[in-house]
């Protein structure tokens, strides 16, 4: 049994787990008993059908029980490896077994012993049926007698994990089941009365079903009992966030309509009617004693900037300071001058901090500003619009009198790093929130993620746009799109193109070899080879230049300046220029690699062209050209609204799409949850229904206590 552990005990107590063991554990952020516990497994191989040799059949996944008579080492030097040979024997015939660079296993392996062997029987090299590198099991009770439950990784159904460096699924099953033997007791979280009412299961019996369930049915009935929990511990972060933004005061903001309409009146286009009912409901929150906690949600092109600016000018015309805080150096470069066109007479000073800049505008100043001078007048409450990336959210850069924070493309930033500017920069009152995005998000997921949000959203597009003319390109056909573009660039137009990289899901996966250094030079790896080709062999007439994550600011914005002023035909980049960056005369935008992005990222991509009256087109060309990978892509072709192919994205890929690599750390299960409406649901009633009851949960200890570590594991706090 080993020793009695607790759930708060750290791994190295669990035997077999020494320091090697401790590091693997450690890269998956695995500490204690219970991080451990709750990792859980993403499928399982069903290995539960025993047979005996002479029933075997080709490629059909069974276990035999049976006893080692002979097993050697062999040198392939062709191939060069190890090649270990088996060969074991029960009362119905002899079954030759291979595994490929195992040498150890002529160690592990006894003549004599008795095995378990999973696996599927090929006809390896000869006429005789043959298991290639089965799982194993050494039986270690002694005559006939042995039950299949406790085995580990033969049998049964066996759970597979995301593995790392090191650390293998086989790993895993016998620290799990050893912690779960060891374990003295596991202490219920969810009130009894609410697994009951929905039939489900308790936490120990749960955590025994999903590493180690005898069938599908206990699988599924472990599974519904953790997404339930996940996704209530969820709900009650969001509920509790809410009531405690709910009790806190307000900025005073004056509400000057004629203000407002002034704005309007000064733009160069017409709002949309959506912009116009956003508009008011922000101002509707300006009236309340609450802060605003808004989240204003469109489509690519829809007009968001300019709701959000007109928030902002309410908050400085009150007296208070705006932080516009913003994923890029580019997005943030530009949001600088975009704000200068739209306050250009209304006598607002507007400031810029990035990690490589700072600059101020105001009537009779602008141009570049020694950043610790900005800083102290932040420090004085100078009401002004303050644009910037995460460099805003340092300890050294603060408000006296912060109003609203504007938050683009809020799902980039983790939770921490947007309450770091509510909570540093407070005085007597809690700022006021608008958060932007411009990933549709199904309203189920949006309800799920930001329930202590308000929400806006913006469908329509200006006046005058186009449908953007969308078509999939197989590799037969890339040379067509080729002249398509050299004709239009001749007409004066411009083009885009865009480079394939890692999917998140594979950076994921390889987290543990793969750095954020490493990944953006892949990134950059991949500009580069598209720019000499482009440069070289396809369109050595055109100016063409190439923007990466590399680049220092001053060359990415240089270069940017030099694209809107028409002086670059064609722009290869990476995905920075995804989201916010507006140059109208660009009609054509070419992703490279399609098939490597999601539905909803595509769209963002799309959302690049068609920003004026121009006919504008998108190609998304695939290396496959596979019949799956071309019915995925043509959803892009058939449909332009963004917030369809977001549902369709959530269906296809999963919430994490939304979420960003930021906070994809949250569970899988959770993750799961998050697809189903009804599970969402469930979820907030009953979380409701817990806060009725004890709102600061002292009624029940145990979820109190396992949502504290929720909210600190996964930045729900």
């Amino acid at each position: 049994m080993g020793n009695i552990l607790s759930l708060t005990d750290s791994v190295n107590k669990i035997r077999g787990i020494g320091p090697r063991y401790l590091s693997y554990l450690e890269k998956l952020n695995i500490k204690t008993v219970e991080d451990l516990l709750r990792y859980f497994p993403f499928r399982y191989d069903d290995y539960s059908q025993l047979k005996k040799i002479k029933d075997l059949k080709e490629n059909e996944v069974s276990t035999v029980i049976a006893e080692l008579i002979k097993i050697k080492n062999r040198r392939s030097f062709r191939r060069r490896m190890f090649i270990t040979e088996a060969v074991f024997k029960d009362e119905t015939g002899e079954l030759l077994v291979i595994w490929f660079n195992q040498p150890f296993l002529t160690k592990t392996l006894a003549v004599g012993s008795r095995v378990s062997l999973s696996g599927k029987p090929v006809y390896y090299q000869s006429k005789k049926l043959t298991l290639v590198s089965p799982a194993y099991e050494i039986i270690k009770t002694k005559g006939e007698k042995f039950e299949t439950k406790f085995f580990r990784h033969t049998g049964r159904l066996v759970p597979v994990y995301s593995e790392t460096a090191g650390l293998t699924s086989r790993a895993l099953r016998y620290f799990i089941r050893s912690a779960l033997a060891s374990l003295k007791e596991i202490p219920e979280i969810l009130p009894s009365n609410l697994l009951k009412k929905l039939s489900l299961l308790e936490l120990k019996k749960a955590f025994w079903k999903i590493h180690y369930p005898n069938n599908l049915k206990e699988a599924e009935a472990a599974r519904k009992r953790f997404i339930f929990e996940e996704l209530l511990l969820i709900q009650l972060s969001l509920l509790r966030k809410k009531k405690e933004n709910d009790s806190q005061k307000a900025p005073l903001i004056k509400v000057d309509i004629s203000l407002i309409q002034e704005f309007v009146n000064h733009l160069d286009f017409k709002l949309t009617d959506d912009q116009r009912r956003a508009i008011w409901q922000i101002i509707k929150d300006f009236e309340s004693a609450k802060p605003m906690n808004r989240l204003l949600e469109g489509d690519v092109g829809s007009g968001k900037t300019v709701v959000a600016l007109a928030a902002a000018l309410l908050v400085i015309k009150s007296g208070y300071q705006v932080v516009f805080l913003v994923p890029t150096e580019i997005l943030a470069h530009q949001h600088f001058l975009t704000s200068q066109k739209f306050f250009k007479d209304f006598n607002i000073k507007i400031a810029l901090l990035t990690a490589h800049q700072s600059k101020i505008f105001s009537e009779g100043l602008s141009g570049k500003i020694k950043k610790e001078t900005l800083k102290k007048e932040l420090l004085s409450g100078e009401p002004m619009l303050v644009i910037g990336t995460q460099a805003l959210i340092q300890k050294e850069v603060r408000f006296s009198k912060l109003g609203l924070v504007i938050i683009d493309e809020q799902h980039r930033f983790g939770v921490r790093q947007r309450l770091a500017l509510v909570s540093e920069n407070k005085n007597q009152y809690l700022p006021h929130q608008l958060s932007l995005t411009a990933t549709p998000i199904p309203r189920t997921l949006a309800l799920a993620l930001y329930g202590d949000l308000s929400l806006s959203v913006l469908r329509q597009r200006p006046a005058g746009r186009q449908k953007i003319i969308t078509k999939v390109v197989p590799p037969q056909r890339q040379k067509e799109v080729f002249e398509f573009i050299r004709r239009e660039i001749k007409k004066g137009r411009q083009a885009y193109v865009i480079c394939p990289r890692i999917e998140p899901k594979e950076l994921k996966i390889a987290s543990n070899l793969l750095t954020y250094r490493q990944y953006l030079n892949y990134e950059v790896k991949a500009v580069k080879a598209e720019f000499k080709k482009l440069t070289e062999e396809i369109f050595p007439e055109f100016k063409i230049a190439m923007l990466h994550g590399r680049l220092k600011a001053e060359e990415k914005n240089k270069i940017m300046e030099d694209f809107k002023k028409g002086e670059i035909d064609i722009l290869v980049s990476t995905s920075v220029i995804e989201v916010g960056i507006d140059v109208k005369n660009v009609t054509i935008v070419m992703i490279e690699g399609a098939d490597h992005f999601g539905l909803a990222q595509l769209h963002q991509f799309r959302g690049r062209v068609g920003r004026s009256d121009l006919q504008s087109y998108c190609f998304l060309l695939t290396e496959s050209g596979g019949a799956l990978t071309l019915k995925r892509l043509r959803a892009m072709v058939n449909c332009d609204d963004g917030f369809r192919l977001a549902e369709m994205d959530l269906a296809i890929r999963g919430p994490g799409e939304f979420l960003g690599l930021r906070q994809s750390g949250l569970p899988d299960l959770a993750m799961e949850g998050l697809k189903d409406p009804a599970k969402i649901s469930l979820a907030q009633k009953s979380a409701q229904e817990l806060l009725e009851q004890s709102p600061d949960l002292s009624l029940y200890p145990a979820l109190s206590k396992r949502l504290e570590k929720f909210n600190r594991d996964f930045s729900f706090n």
